[in-house]
């Protein structure tokens, strides 16, 4: 039962905590609501650091989930640039990085997750980036702007979405791109080989240039500045810039030292939540990036790393703390935009998972609905430069109704007409 006189404490001042934060005033909490952020910044939304804010179109402002003065007059405690450091499940309470012990009576656990490292020599030269943070995305649109003045070169590690997504503001910029990627194509363990050449393409005709089938070993350079980034097969690329684009991990230090149960790294990772985001403390929630939630729809425990996610997971896990039903059981879904294509993908579908692709429109003017099928039923769709058809998909999805291949490709079969009846399903 939750009264006015519990504390509530959200650990993570990203999307997902802001979110939940919210949720819980919007939901009658009257009780003391405590956001440990362990950045300075106030809580913001990740998306524009590889999109809009990095290519100038949008400004710092418009990253930030709640002005400043929202969290005051919503009663949210904000510890920022607070890390918290301990977490003591015996006595329900977490140590900040000053010291200060803050209690709990319920306790969310969005603390997202951090890019990967090379582990190569030469990361400690001027000129090695990461992006995840607002820092991060500041300095690099700096980089990217002065590559553009100066004829540049970025060499990018992996072509996952962050990846072509600097690639693509690079470009905007005028720097020269090499991108490096052990696999045969872009977005390969997302789309599989039989979208990535659709990205390879893009990518090329705009200038950047690709590498596929290598790894970077070592990056050089001079006066403890950039010159050059080498792969293991020995080619070696001119670089004043290099970014890491190889991935995110969890951050689940926290929970770990706690001792919550967590997932294998080679399942995916993260704190595992059952499908009401709850720990294997009762006690204790976790959303966004860090959480391995069982998916009632989709019957696996899966954990995401996009916009979307954050955005749900964070409300849903409040409501669960305030004792409300709940079985967070959505589609996952993300957006990318990269020059002239915007996109939605919505699903799940790893290689290995669908045994066909069909497509619907012409792939070839980037205007077209991929969709990933197993045994007919619907895994995933991605939709290219065609709009407000992903509830639909979505929809279809859900269904686990068996489709014909061939209306699913005829752009004159509306996909509502696809769906099953309400009697059928």
């Amino acid at each position: 039962m939750v009264d006015a006189n519990q504390t509530f404490v959200i650990v993570g001042g990203g999307l997902a905590g802001a979110k939940a934060a919210e949720t819980l005033r919007a939901e009658g909490f009257t009780g003391r609501v405590i956001l440990i952020c362990d950045e300075r910044e106030h809580p913001y939304e990740r998306p524009p650091l590889s999109k809009g804010y990095l290519t100038g179109k949008e400004d710092r402002d418009s990253v930030f989930v709640h002005e400043p003065a929202w969290y005051a007059q919503a009663d949210i405690e904000l510890h920022l640039g607070q890390p918290a450091v301990h977490l003591d499940r015996a006595n329900r309470s977490v140590r900040l990085g000053d010291g200060t012990r803050v209690h709990y009576d319920k306790l969310l656990l969005a603390t997202g997750a951090e890019p990967r490292r090379l582990d190569i020599p030469g990361t400690g030269l001027a000129g090695v980036h990461h992006l995840r943070r607002l820092a991060h995305a500041e300095r690099l649109r700096g980089v990217l702007a002065s590559l553009g003045r100066d004829n540049g070169h970025l060499v990018i590690a992996g072509a996952g979405w962050i990846g072509l997504e600097v690639a693509a503001a690079a470009r905007s910029y005028g720097a020269e791109v090499t991108v490096v990627e052990p696999e045969p194509t872009p977005l390969h363990p997302v789309l599989g080989p039989e979208l990535g050449q659709l990205f390879t393409d893009l990518h090329s005709e705009h200038g950047v240039r690709f590498h596929f089938g290598a790894r970077l070993t070592e990056i050089t350079g001079q006066d403890g500045m950039v010159l050059a980034a080498r792969t293991d097969d020995g080619e070696e690329h001119p670089a004043h810039a290099v970014l890491a684009a190889i991935g995110a991990a969890p951050r689940t230090a926290l929970a770990e030292a706690a001792g919550l149960a967590l997932v294998d790294r080679a399942d995916g990772g993260g704190i595992a939540v059952d499908a009401s985001l709850r720990t294997s403390d009762p006690e204790i929630y976790a959303a966004g990036d860090v959480a391995a939630a069982e998916h009632p729809g989709l019957g696996t425990r899966l954990r995401v790393e996009h916009w979307a996610n954050a955005l749900h997971t964070g409300p849903a896990a409040a409501r669960a703390m305030l004792g409300q039903e709940v079985a967070y059981d959505r589609v996952p879904y993300f957006f990318s935009d990269q020059y002239d294509i915007g996109l939605e993908y919505s699903g799940y579908a790893p290689p290995g998972s669908y045994d066909q692709v069909v497509c619907r429109g012409d792939v070839g003017k980037r205007e077209f609905i991929a969709f990933w099928l197993a045994e007919g039923r619907l895994l995933a769709g991605m939709n290219v430069n065609v709009w407000d058809v992903t509830e639909n998909i979505q929809k279809l999805i859900r269904s686990g109704a068996p489709l014909d291949p061939e209306a699913l490709a005829d752009p004159a079969v509306p996909l509502d007409a696809l769906l099953p009846s309400p009697a059928q399903s």
